[in-house]
């Protein structure tokens, strides 16, 4: 089993706590699970993120895949770094219609200055919808904002 990444010490509800009034309290993202070197979070399919023909609009799926890398990054960084996002892509692969999707984020590429994380959203059946890779720019953050959480 490999080491732990993170360089923080945090829970899935501290993480769903710096998220409230955001984005992702809107759309119901909720984070599931943090292993050694993964972190899981799930959307539900709901009137927050449908699209007009009952299936996960597309920019729910890039949203939680988004926030998986963001956290993911700022969970392996120390507090006077950020990460910011620098490129997204995502395949749609399968619709989702009902129940959860759940995504799950896997470094490729843990660096001093870039990360690249692999990120697969699946159905609550365990078939993958949506496969999306992100890169984040690891920055310096202002002293001022050093202890404020990033997320």
């Amino acid at each position: 089993m490999p080491a732990p990444i993170w360089k923080k010490t945090v829970t899935c509800q501290d993480i769903d706590r710096v998220h409230q009034a955001t984005l992702c309290e809107r759309i119901g993202l909720e984070f599931v699970e943090i292993g050694d070197d993964f972190l899981r979070a799930r959307i539900p399919v709901d009137h927050r993120t449908v699209q007009p023909m009952g299936i996960v609009h597309g920019g729910s799926s890039v949203a939680l895949a988004e926030t998986l890398g963001s956290v993911a990054s700022w969970m392996c960084v120390d507090d006077s770094k950020a990460a910011v996002g620098l490129e997204i892509n995502a395949n749609h692969l399968r619709p989702a219609t009902k129940g959860w999707v759940y995504g799950r984020a896997t470094p490729i590429h843990v660096g001093r200055t870039t990360h690249v994380w692999q990120i697969e959203l699946t159905d609550e059946e365990g078939r993958r919808t949506c496969v999306s890779r992100i890169t984040m720019a690891i920055i310096d953050r202002p002293p001022e904002q050093a202890r404020k959480p990033q997320g």
